[in-house]
């Protein structure tokens, strides 16, 4: 499966044209909800960079008119503008071809991502019901925590709209890939920009599944290695969270995987084939209703899921014991959103 995974964000400026060809470009408008943010202001700065994006629109509770002011400074083609409170929420939104979510508040010390989830619930709620009525076949990829929960909210608000289409919600699980890839290379030597893997099932601690029997190049893993590099992939949010140590959580690097997934779309948008990304999304692949995998994508989102390959008895072993708290994860985002 490993294969499969492409890097669609090495060059920012170029958006992964060195693994891509794309002709004709359609440049698209992007919105950014919760752009002001820690996470949502270097995204920004990253999506201003892209040839793909004609308008960037910028929308919070409050300065994203600066925070657009700075980056139409910046000399690229994106138009940005920004939008401030709910009276503004619908023109943000109005024309978007991808409404990217990153609002909400970031986990401090001693958070779960259960505690998250009684603040940022309402927001993901909120704005999935603005964005399935103002631009219903926009792609929207979900950023705010709890990923495994924010993700069957919007479902479940798009499905009472009418306008639920299963190809175009993605939770964006991008981060995991990018720090697996890192810890990976880090400790067997592997070139950085050539390591690949594929990470499964959700977004949170023991959910989140490094199948390091698929990566490539291929490597060799003890027993302690894989069970020591699997654990720190899965607490790697923590390891920002503390190392911080009250300033904040792991922002730039996800504004890194947030580009990286929608300069991913981007291309596929566009036509590029063999553009593949593991996303949370609804999924046959296992019983849960939702779940992370690789993706094929395609001008219309999801072409096909590409499932989880062959695992072995650890990575067996490991997605037996998420499925119950993955479960409970899902389930708690569908009651809130239908109470």
């Amino acid at each position: 499966m490993a294969n499969f995974v492409r890097r669609a964000a090495c060059n920012f400026l170029n958006i992964g044209s060195r693994n891509f060809s794309v002709s004709a470009p359609r440049h698209a408008k992007v919105s950014v909800l919760g752009a002001a943010g820690g996470i949502g202001q270097p995204l920004s700065l990253l999506l201003k960079q892209s040839t793909l994006i004609s308008e960037l629109a910028l929308y919070d509770v409050a300065n994203t008119v600066g925070v657009a002011a700075d980056l139409s400074h910046i000399e690229s083609a994106a138009q940005v503008k920004g939008y401030v409170g709910d009276s503004q929420l619908e023109e943000c939104l109005q024309g978007s071809k991808i409404v990217i979510i990153p609002a909400g508040v970031p986990r401090k010390p001693g958070m779960t991502r259960d505690d998250l989830f009684n603040i940022n619930a309402g927001i993901a709620m909120s704005l999935s019901e603005a964005a399935s009525k103002v631009c219903p076949d926009a792609m929207l990829c979900i950023i705010s925590n709890p990923v495994n929960s924010t993700v069957p909210i919007a479902s479940e608000v798009y499905k009472k709209n009418g306008v639920f289409d299963p190809r175009k919600l993605f939770g964006v699980t991008t981060l995991d890939v990018v720090r697996a890839n890192t810890f990976i290379s880090e400790l067997k030597g592997t070139p950085v920009t050539q390591t690949q893997c594929p990470v499964i099932g959700g977004h949170a601690g023991v959910t989140i599944l490094p199948l390091l029997s698929q990566v490539e190049p291929s490597c060799d893993f003890t027993d302690q290695e894989r069970e020591s590099l699997t654990v720190r992939i899965q607490n790697a949010g923590t390891e920002v969270v503390e190392a911080k140590a009250g300033g904040g959580s792991a922002t730039l690097s996800m504004a890194y995987a947030g580009a990286r997934f929608a300069f991913a779309l981007l291309q596929a948008m566009n036509g590029a084939k063999n553009v593949v990304e593991c996303s949370f999304v609804e999924s046959d692949v296992t019983e849960l209703q939702f779940f992370s995998t690789p993706l094929l994508l395609g001008p219309n989102g999801i072409e096909a899921n590409l499932g989880m390959g062959t695992l072995i008895d650890f990575e067996q072993e490991a997605l037996e014991k998420m499925k119950p708290e993955l479960s409970g994860s899902i389930a708690k985002g569908i009651k809130f959103a239908n109470q």
